[in-house]
């Protein structure tokens, strides 16, 4: 999902180093604001065959990086923000080999910065859910990276943050009578409840709900709001092909803020 703008942010419990230091550059220099915003919520996915990775932008288009051969990620698929610009003529032809059927565009990417990427847990029934997994208020951010594509639920959620105790977020299939796409966001402050209001990111692999075959199907989340029980709708389809390595423990992290 491709967007040209950001927002601004206490603290985004997801956006490191890159994003800060190209913020101070943008105070003496106007023509570095560009570097300041992510451009676009990618899938860094290593390619098949060892040789490199792709970022996969949308359901038909990748993007290939020039000026970078191997992911920063290893092996791992991960989401992750980055701030890119087209390529330049020439590096085209030196950009590397991606054999899949998806539109290619080849660009040279200032800054990728990956954010918490996790595997759904496991539905352990209503009451085991709550005291396992918690369930300390969020709000979900109605903002461009909150989204499902890609096989993934990607959200922006807000909650009150203390500082130095990790808190702890999952996502469930909680079926809902004859509904299958039904999902759960849980969230354990551990304690933390005192404090600042500040957004996180998280993106979730959704390869526990059945496959959708060809269709579109609406895909229910559900969470515990500062005002009690909310639900979002999301459209959703299976993504085709194999998700690879989760990259849960790949996070880029705030200096004062911590999520799992």
């Amino acid at each position: 999902m491709k967007k040209t703008f950001f927002y601004n942010l206490i603290v985004l419990a997801a956006v490191g180093s890159a994003a800060l230091t190209s913020c101070k550059l943008s105070d003496a220099d106007p023509e570095m604001a560009d570097l300041v915003y992510p451009d676009a919520l990618v899938t860094v996915k290593p390619d098949a065959d060892g040789t490199g990775f792709h970022m996969q932008l949308d359901d038909e288009t990748v993007l290939i990086p020039s000026n970078l051969t191997k992911s920063p990620y290893g092996d791992k698929e991960v989401r992750a923000l980055v701030n890119y610009k087209k390529a330049e003529e020439n590096d085209i032809s030196s950009s590397n080999s991606y054999a899949g059927d998806d539109k290619r565009e080849v660009v040279y990417v200032n800054w990728l910065d990956s954010i918490l990427t996790k595997k759904m847990a496991i539905d352990l029934g209503r009451e085991k859910n709550i005291s396992t997994y918690g369930t300390d208020p969020v709000e979900i951010v109605n903002d461009w990276v909150t989204v499902a594509e890609d096989g993934y639920l990607t959200l922006r959620f807000r909650t009150v943050w203390g500082g130095g105790i990790t808190h702890i977020v999952n996502l469930v299939q909680t079926v809902d009578g004859d509904n299958a796409y039904h999902v759960t966001f849980y969230h354990n402050a551990n304690g933390d409840i005192y404090g600042q209001t500040a957004d996180g990111l998280v993106a979730f692999r959704l390869d526990r709900l059945p496959d959708t075959g060809d269709k579109t199907v609406d895909l229910v989340l559900e969470w515990n709001s500062f005002m009690g029980k909310k639900t979002a709708v999301f459209k959703y389809s299976t993504r085709k092909g194999i998700i690879g390595k989760s990259g849960s423990d790949i996070v880029t992290l705030s200096a004062r803020k911590e999520i799992e």
